[in-house]
Parts: C-alpha cells; sequence; structure tokens
C-alpha cells in the first residue's frame, strides 16, 4: 500500500517522491524488526524488565478488545526496541498572524496538520524551511503512530519507557484511530482517540483496583484541563490581535505580551492551584508560537464533548463508536455542533434528520 503511495505522489514531484520514500524506509525497517510478545515473555533471555512490561501490555491488548470494543487484530502484539527516543518527528506550521495551521495532504489518510519524518535531521531541515517561508514551526518527537490498521502496528520501546498507565493510555488512542478515522479532520480524530483513551484508562486502572493509578491519573487529567484552558485563553486573546488592524509591528509586539501573559498565568498555576508540580514546565520554557499553539488544541479541544457523548451513552462502548461514526458521517462544518447539541446518545443523525 505504501508503495502505491509513492507512484502516486509522483505527480507532485520530486520532493513528494523523497518525503513518501522516508515514510516508507522508516516503516518498513521497524516491520521488518517485529518481534512477537508472547514469544518475547517466555523467551528466557528477554531481560526481565522487559519481559514484565511486555507481560502488562498483552494485558492491556486483551483489556482493548474485551471491554472497550476495540480491534481485533494483530496490532500492538509485537515488539520493536527502535533505539532512539522518538519514532517520529512532526513539523507543525502556522502564518506568523494566524493559528490557522497549514495543512498537508495524503493519499488515503486525507489531509492533517503537520508532516511526520522517522528522521530526525530531514525534519528539522524541514522546518528550517518552512521558517525561511515566514512560517511559525513547531516540531514534536512522537511516541507511537498509526497505519490506521493497513498495517500491523507494533509496541515500540518509546511506548514502554514510562509506568503501565501511560502505556495503556498510549495503546487505547491509537486503537481508537483504527476504530474511526475522518479524512481531513484531525481535531475530530484526536479528540475522539483522546476521549476513548480517557475513559478506557479510567476503566482499566479500576479493573486493576489500582486506586492509587487511578487518584494520580485523575490528577494529571485534571492539570491537562488546566494547561488547555490557558492555552484556549491565549488564542482567543492573539484571534483579536490578528483581526484587528494594526501594523505587523505592532501585531508582533500584542503576539508577544500575550504569550508572556500565558507564561506568567502557567506560574501561578503550577504555583498555587498544582502546589509546584513542573510537569509542564518544559512546554512553556521551550519557544511558543502558533504552530506550537495550533498543534496543542488539535488534540484538547473537542474531548470534552466527546466524553460527555460517552456519559450519553451510558458508557456503553459500541453505541457510543455507533453515535461518533452518525456524527462522523455529516459535513465537517456540522460535526462540532452535532457533538455540543447532542442530549441522547442516539440524537447525532445526517444532516436532512438534524437540520445541521
Amino acid at each position: 500500500m505504501l508503495a502505491a503511495v509513492i507512484m502516486a505522489s509522483g505527480v507532485a514531484g520530486c520532493t513528494s517522491i523523497s518525503y513518501y520514500a522516508q515514510s516508507l524506509e522508516g516503516h518498513v525497517e521497524i516491520m521488518a524488526a517485529r518481534k512477537n510478545v508472547g514469544k518475547l515473555i517466555h523467551d528466557p533471555s528477554t531481560p526481565k524488565a522487559l519481559r514484565t512490561k511486555l507481560t502488562s501490555a498483552s494485558a492491556i491488548r486483551r483489556f482493548a478488545t474485551d471491554e472497550l470494543a476495540l480491534p481485533e487484530n494483530n496490532s500492538y502484539r509485537s515488539y520493536v526496541d527502535i533505539r532512539r527516543d522518538a519514532v517520529t518527528w512532526a513539523v507543525f506550521a502556522a502564518p506568523q498572524f494566524s493559528l490557522t495551521p497549514r495543512t498537508w495532504c495524503f493519499p488515503v489518510f486525507g489531509c492533517v496538520p503537520y508532516r511526520g519524518y522517522f528522521d530526525r535531521k530531514a525534519a528539522t531541515e524541514s522546518a528550517v524551511e518552512l521558517h525561511r517561508q515566514g512560517l511559525d514551526v513547531y516540531v514534536s518527537g512522537v511516541t507511537a503512530y498509526s497505519t490506521l490498521g493497513w498495517s500491523s502496528d507494533p509496541l515500540l520501546s518509546t511506548m514502554l519507557r514510562q509506568d503501565d498507565t501511560y502505556l495503556a493510555s498510549l495503546v487505547f488512542h491509537e486503537l481508537a484511530h483504527q476504530r474511526i478515522y475522518v479524512n481531513d479532520d484531525s481535531a475530530f480524530n484526536e479528540a475522539f482517540a483522546v476521549a476513548v483513551e480517557t475513559a478506557g484508562t479510567r476503566k482499566w486502572l479500576r479493573a486493576t483496583g489500582d486506586r492509587a493509578g487511578l487518584r494520580r491519573y485523575e490528577a494529571d487529567r485534571k492539570r491537562r484541563v488546566d494547561f488547555l484552558e490557558l492555552i484556549s485563553k491565549t488564542r482567543d486573546e492573539l484571534r483579536q490581535v490578528y483581526g484587528s488592524p494594526r501594523s505587523p509591528q505592532q501585531m508582533a509586539a500584542a503576539k508577544a505580551a500575550a504569550i508572556d501573559r500565558l507564561r506568567m498565568r502557567y506560574r501561578q498555576l503550577r504555583d498555587k492551584r498544582w502546589a509546584g508540580y513542573r510537569g509542564y514546565d518544559a512546554w512553556f520554557n521551550a519557544p511558543i508560537n502558533n504552530a506550537k499553539l495550533a498543534a496543542t488544541a488539535v488534540y484538547g479541544e473537542q474531548v470534552p464533548a466527546f466524553l460527555r457523548l460517552f456519559d450519553l451513552c451510558s458508557g456503553d462502548y459500541p453505541r457510543f463508536y455507533a453515535s461518533v461514526r452518525r456524527i462522523a458521517d455529516l459535513p465537517k462544518p456540522s460535526r462540532a455542533k452535532a457533538l455540543e447539541v447532542a442530549d441522547t446518545c442516539e440524537q447525532a443523525r445526517r444532516p436532512m434528520e438534524t437540520g445541521l
């Protein structure tokens, strides 16, 4: 399938061929290195720490299908040690005075607000070129990725570096993309996957009886909500700046002031409500621009609406997925509205039934 994508992209020129070639090479290299999780668990030469992690991963994978109605396939039943800190690097870009991210379109997967690279140097070179074009740029390392079921995605060493709660959230998130994916609507896709990840991780922690882990997870989720509220407030301020009749110099100054206020609000939140928790320091200490703010919004703005819909469906995953599928079938401008106004699990219908 990936080879066919490269052939189809030839009309776009040599740059596109080079980009798809690195995607194919990087993915094939990972797929060729897969090792069966079950065999690794029973192999006496497997290091104890890795065996323990893979045993947990195997249980999490079963839970995903049995309890969350996520796809039953060979994804996350193999393992690859990729020997680096990230599997890919995502490059985001946005205009200097706009929060609308640049998008790139690909066969099969549609348009998304980033380009992914298996090579960090290539990602950096792409970011430099976009910056030369006058765009704000943000590069982020990625722990896991999904081929949406086109291939059997493996567990990666990057996915095992934190605790089992983190691992469970990643597996549930990536499998959610295989359950429902809508071309050209990354905000919808990512918010849906985060909602499945959130509800699923809570259910998994309850099922395992890990009360302390559940408390930590809920505290993390609350901090995440606070963080996204900070970002949303700054985005609102910047929209007003960018929509105003100011000169470029005045707009740049107002933009810098808004970002300074964001950092100030974060320090206040961290030191007071979060009692000094510094888990987001690295994000705020690094440069902040439109591309970084846009990338953060993609993964968060619609999550509360999806979780509310999940509650309306009484935590029944098949009903929830069916409701999300109905909303996904609506025209793109109607989806967010359908999520907002739904007051029953079955309310969302096709446009002619809702009037949306």
